[in-house]
């Protein structure tokens, strides 16, 4: 029998009773954070573009685009809040899985839920905690590099799971829909190496295919059942290598969802152990950016794969948020790093530019083809003095977390930058309706405050 029987007897016999409060906790951390992270990429390029799309093809009223509140069908806005999640690379992460794992899960599952009406909270938080689950368990499993954007192609298993919770699958009719978007799941590194915002579509496009194939499903259409093992399936066209017996082992023992971490900066994961060795040597010595002659960092094959590339004179803006040297210089030069770090003014700083080109970026061996740490930095002032920073856990990860006032800075922030920033009154609410999730008793009162 193939593995994807086991993961939807996973998903069938847990109910939100059967989540430890651990994970019921961390469900609603991320949620509020991916759903402020949500709001300020409302006002990232491409978003007007791709609503504009939307309502070209087709019509319907099941749900809306957070902060504008456009109203569409829910497959066409569970497309379009995705990409808002992650088109300014400031959503969580799963390290170990190489996964966005509430990218696609949460968009997919409240847009059904508006469609539906009457979801409760309870079942958003086992939406979420499942999706992450299984998403991360196939993450995890892999033990192949990167060949595809893994958010993307274990982010719609994530999505699949989630709605299946709310539209009460048995096990065929879950494994048909897991089947049917397998055969839609999409993903290309080429994204990624070119720094493409094609990259964070490619997040959207499994959200909606999530939404698609549990319609599918639904209404009785039946795919391959072998999708994870088969002599086609994930782990030999997608994976090709894993560790699949170990994951399986610890299915309702091991929550993923509480080894997510923050990203608590607009920038990939993987340039922020960079970050966080720089910060550390701000805080406790002065480097002035004029004084650096040069910096060396030291990363594993895949950082270096994902983020280790060259600045260049003209950047587009996500080949700039997945460029180490790039990130460093804007950190160094502001001793902090926001989303005005790569406005259009900011990339054509020819100061960044020059102290980004005096950074260089080596590729250390590792044995783990997805480990994204250790850093080690080494800052080289003009003086001669030489300072060094290694970071083995990086800011943000569960046992290096950032703080509760920390985290929900970071969500007022994003909810007042908005395209159509949220009001203080709908900001506060927001978090006071997450922080008691478990008690909401429709979920359409929860969007009416994603909506300015």
């Amino acid at each position: 029998m193939d593995a994807i029987s086991k993961f939807a007897d996973h998903v069938i016999g847990i109910g939100y009773d059967n989540l430890p409060q651990n994970a019921v906790a961390s469900a609603k951390t991320f949620i509020l954070d991916s759903l402020g992270v949500g709001l300020i990429g409302s006002d990232g390029p491409w978003v007007e573009e791709l609503i504009a799309c939307q309502q070209q093809w087709g019509t319907g009223d099941d749900a809306r685009v957070w902060s504008r509140g456009t109203r569409l069908p829910a497959p066409a806005a569970a497309m379009c809040n995705a990409y808002q999640i992650h088109n300014c690379e400031f959503d969580c992460v799963h390290e170990g899985a190489v996964v966005h794992p509430v990218t696609v899960v949460l968009p997919s599952v409240l847009a059904v839920a508006e469609r539906m009406g009457g979801i409760t909270g309870q079942q958003l938080i086992t939406a979420v905690a499942l999706g992450v689950d299984v998403a991360c368990h196939l993450g995890v499993a892999a033990t192949s590099g990167l060949r595809f954007f893994r958010p993307g192609t274990a982010g719609v298993f994530a999505g699949v799971t989630g709605i299946s919770k709310l539209l009460g699958f048995d096990q065929p009719t879950l494994v048909n829909a897991y089947s049917i978007a397998y055969a839609q799941l999409c993903g290309t590194m080429q994204s990624h190496t070119e720094g493409s915002m094609l990259l964070g579509m490619q997040i959207a496009f499994n959200a909606r295919n999530a939404v698609v194939a549990c319609d599918m499903a639904q209404a009785g259409l039946q795919g391959p059942k072998n999708v994870l093992e088969g002599e086609f399936g994930y782990f030999r066209l997608i994976e090709t290598e894993n560790q699949l017996d170990k994951v399986l082992e610890v299915l309702g023992k091991t929550w993923r969802i509480t080894e997510v971490a923050h990203k608590p900066f607009p920038s990939g994961r993987a340039t922020h152990g960079v970050i966080d060795a720089l910060s550390q040597l701000m805080q406790s010595e002065e480097i002035p950016a004029s004084n650096i002659a040069g910096i060396d960092v030291y990363l594993p094959p895949l950082t270096h794969q994902l983020v280790g590339r060259p600045p260049l004179q003209k950047m587009d803006v996500n080949y700039a948020r997945l460029c180490i040297p790039y990130v460093a210089a804007r950190l160094l030069q502001n001793g902090y790093l926001s989303v005005r770090d790569f406005s259009a003014e900011a990339l054509g700083s020819a100061d960044s530019l020059a102290l980004a080109q005096r950074i260089n970026c080596h590729k250390v061996d590792n044995p783990d083809a997805n480990a994204l740490v250790p850093i080690n930095v080494r800052v080289t002032l003009k003086d001669g003095e030489v300072l060094l920073q290694d970071v083995d856990i990086v800011y943000g990860n569960p046992e290096k977390p950032m703080s509760y006032d920390d985290q929900l800075e970071k969500f007022r922030r994003n909810t007042s930058s908005a395209a159509l920033p949220l009001s203080d009154e709908k900001t506060n609410m927001l978090i006071e309706q997450v922080e008691n999730l478990e008690g909401l008793s429709d979920l359409e009162i929860l969007v009416d405050n994603l909506v300015a």
